[in-house]
């Protein structure tokens, strides 16, 4: 994690779980983070290609020169890095795995920002983690951050963190073969899709990302 906010918030979230996968989503005080709130964001699980903004920080929003309420995260996005970005949030949602992407940022004149975003589970009682709580924030802020919003996005790189090391089901690494053109979304679950990517310890190139497998800090 390179940026302070993204720090900040992991060390936050990892507090309030425990001993536990993900914290529940009435355990977040914006209070406890408010320093950090305007790079934050909240995310309401709705499907597979559906991943909808129900809070995003003012900062978070200046950068793009909208606001994101309602909008669906997996806008702006390569076909690829769409995928990638779906399998990582499902990772989030139905493994309880937290994400460290690192991204770039266009805007229509081809001026470029990069950025990092950081996805972590909460958990709703009866309904499991259908919220995720991110950040993400500009490693350096442009100068013309907040006159030319950003309009697609590309993955750099990745590192998933698990809760307890290392799930049990990576013990079983899926087939080489399965993995699709992105490297990511096999056509399996999400945790056999993390399976066949993290098949071993330490960072590895897969097709465009590298990814880094983790533990908890």
């Amino acid at each position: 994690m390179k940026h302070p906010v993204t720090q900040r918030l992991y060390e936050y979230w990892d507090g309030l779980r425990g001993a536990r996968p993900a914290p529940d989503r009435s355990e977040i005080e914006p209070g406890r983070i408010r320093n950090i709130l305007g790079d934050t964001f909240i995310l309401e699980v709705l499907g597979q290609d559906t991943y909808r903004f129900r809070l995003a920080g003012t900062r978070l929003c200046a950068l793009h020169c909208r606001e994101l309420k309602n909008r669906n995260i997996l806008r702006g996005w390569s076909e690829e890095d769409h995928e990638a970005l779906s399998t990582l949030l499902a990772a989030t949602s139905e493994d309880a795995a937290a994400a460290v992407i690192g991204l770039t940022g266009y805007t229509e004149r081809r001026q470029s920002v990069d950025m990092e975003m950081l996805l972590l589970p909460l958990h709703i009682p009866g309904e499991g983690c259908s919220r995720v709580l991110g950040s993400c924030v500009a490693l350096e802020q442009p100068y013309w951050a907040g006159m030319h919003p950003i309009l697609s996005q590309t993955i750099k790189s990745v590192r998933l963190l698990w809760p307890d090391e290392r799930p049990a089901f990576l013990s079983t690494a899926a087939p080489q073969s399965r993995l699709p053109r992105s490297g990511i979304v096999p056509a399996v679950t999400a945790a056999e899709a993390a399976s066949a990517m993290l098949p071993t310890f330490g960072a590895r190139q897969v097709q465009h990302l590298t990814v880094i497998d983790g533990g908890k800090q």
